[in-house]
């Protein structure tokens, strides 16, 4: 059964072209690409891109449906998710938007416009702990994360690492979600280290 995924923003900042292909799979990699229903990796995923991607996106095939300024791929990444591509007004400018969206659920695209723009007219510039960990997932090259294997314990199995720079002690792997706050700015481009958390701003 499909479950649906909350929302979240992956990327901080502008994605160009070459950022937005990177960022379109960022799960290639997992181990377990290939079974059962893969929906809920990817659905509520999201990142803003620039205009010209979005005018190439609109131009590489006919979309799927359009409505407004709002147009769905006719590829689907699962059988029922696909791209979602937005231009949406926030706060006197039009910026755009990718997402990930599972028209299985009649009310999934105007769920995720809602959620952006809820999330993009926050009056003060933060960013949540899972969104720091998954920016600094689609940052990092495939050469330097990956998904705990055999040799970890059978309950970490398959969840994301990273590695790190452990000083004299040479890189290591570490599970992404049990990153550090010191951990954690490390990984992040100095601009987005010292913003606070959605609930201290």
């Amino acid at each position: 059964m499909t479950s649906i995924s909350l929302p979240r923003k992956v990327f901080q900042g502008v994605a160009r072209r070459a950022d937005m292909f990177r960022l379109f799979d960022r799960h290639a990699k997992r181990p377990d690409r290939f079974d059962g229903d893969q929906s809920a990796v990817y659905a509520g995923e999201w990142f803003e891109i620039d205009k010209t991607s979005y005018s190439y996106m609109l131009d590489i095939l006919p979309p799927l449906s359009m409505r407004g300024d709002i147009f769905a791929m006719r590829e689907f990444m699962t059988d029922s998710v696909t791209s979602v591509f937005c231009a949406i007004r926030i706060d006197e400018a039009v910026r755009y938007f990718h997402t990930y969206c599972d028209l299985s659920y009649p009310s999934s695209v105007e769920a995720m416009r809602a959620a952006i723009v809820d999330r993009e007219c926050q009056p003060v510039r933060a960013m949540s702990r899972e969104e720091r960990l998954e920016h600094i997932w689609s940052t990092t090259t495939d050469d330097y994360r990956g998904y705990a294997g055999d040799r970890w314990p059978t309950v970490m199995q398959g969840h994301r690492t990273v590695v790190l720079y452990g000083g004299a002690e040479g890189t290591f792997l570490k599970l992404l979600d049990a990153l550090t706050d010191d951990e954690i700015a490390a990984k992040l481009p100095v601009h987005l280290r010292h913003l606070p958390s959605p609930l201290a701003a």
